[in-house]
């Protein structure tokens, strides 16, 4: 990708790379991730140049309706990364790595993360945590497994933290700085961070070389991430870090509806949607 050619909506015939993303960072290029589980909606969202997808575990929601990320496995995710990588051509695709999947050892996170390098195609495997993962990252990255990290709400520890509520505050704050720094010192490519004060994000993305990816961070990470069923309208309840772009659920019942109505009263199929 040359130094002309924008990460976001750029046109090269090759996927994105973890180095294109730190070189947009020295650039200060901004950059837009969304999360796809799908190959239909990754077509669209690499059309429209996203240069990362994101499977995440966030699927165990909106793929696959449970109440949290805790329950999805390896073997949920494994068939949605794959189709995502099918579906994309330029993208790097990021796999989440689900709960209780990588916390016991780092051999069990290489374990994982080759599963879905090898038989899904992912580009990158994501986890959460700071300093208690650092074995899993350096194993992973020295088996040649580029690792996201994924600080601040770590949604996969929410029954720790308490529920979902913003991290970082005080003295927490500087342990999330701290763990920013190892996690690159580790080998993370770019690190996540998750509802953490404004500030805090803005420092920790000056003090790392790594690209910093906000949901709900403020404006001055390198990235923004969002669900992408978020962004659309789909989801009932939205976090307040998420702005809305679409009312896709309301044009999906308008437009189901009138299919039923159709059908009910005859309408369709007409001749131009049947066969002689």
């Amino acid at each position: 990708m040359s130094s002309s050619t924008t990460l976001y909506g750029g046109t090269a015939g090759r996927r994105v790379t973890v180095r294109d993303l730190i070189a947009a960072k020295e650039r200060g290029e901004r950059w837009p991730m969304i999360t796809a589980y799908d190959a239909m909606t990754a077509r669209v969202f690499d059309q429209a140049g996203i240069p990362v997808l994101l499977v995440g575990d966030s699927a165990a929601m909106v793929v696959y309706g449970y109440d949290s990320t805790l329950p999805v496995t390896v073997d949920d995710l494994l068939p949605l990364t794959a189709a995502v990588v099918r579906g994309s051509t330029r993208a790097l695709v990021v796999a989440d790595l689900p709960f209780g999947s990588y916390q016991g050892s780092p051999q069990q996170a290489l374990e994982s993360a080759a599963r879905f390098m090898k038989e899904a195609g992912a580009h990158a495997v994501k986890l959460e945590g700071g300093r208690r993962v650092l074995p899993q990252v350096e194993l992973l990255v020295s088996a040649g497994i580029p690792v996201m990290a994924h600080l601040g709400l770590t949604p996969q520890s929410v029954n720790v933290l308490g529920g979902y509520r913003v991290q970082g505050r005080g003295q927490s704050g500087d342990e999330l700085m701290a763990d920013a720094k190892d996690l690159e010192r580790a080998g993370a490519f770019s690190v996540v961070l998750e509802c953490v004060p404004a500030e805090l994000a803005e420092r920790v993305t000056a003090s790392i070389t790594i690209p910093t990816i906000g949901i709900g961070a403020g404006p001055a990470t390198d990235a923004q991430v969002l669900v992408w069923q978020d962004l659309m309208g789909l989801t009932q309840r939205p976090a307040r870090f998420v702005k809305q772009y679409a009312d896709l659920a309301t044009e999906m019942d308008r437009a189901v509806r009138a299919f039923a109505a159709d059908v009910a009263s005859g309408a369709f199929p007409e001749a131009g949607h049947s066969y002689g």
